[in-house]
């Protein structure tokens, strides 16, 4: 798996994860919700997500540019 691939997947996953949080436990978790997505909008300009550095560095995983 790329740290692309890998970065939408768990971007999905912590989107599930704040609305469920949301609806169950406390209205304040759509924060987090808002969190995650001004993240993955600054990530589509910039190209930088910190969640890459995680893959990069202690799952390591590789960029599709690397894989290719």
């Amino acid at each position: 798996m790329s740290q692309e691939k890998a970065l939408t997947a768990f971007a999905g996953l912590m989107v599930l994860l704040s609305v469920l949080l949301t609806q169950f436990v406390h209205a304040n978790f759509m924060w987090f919700t808002v969190f995650i997505g001004a993240n993955l909008f600054q990530q589509s300009f910039i190209g930088f997500c910190p969640a890459t550095l995680f893959f990069k560095h202690v799952l390591g995983l590789k960029s599709e540019r690397e894989l290719a």
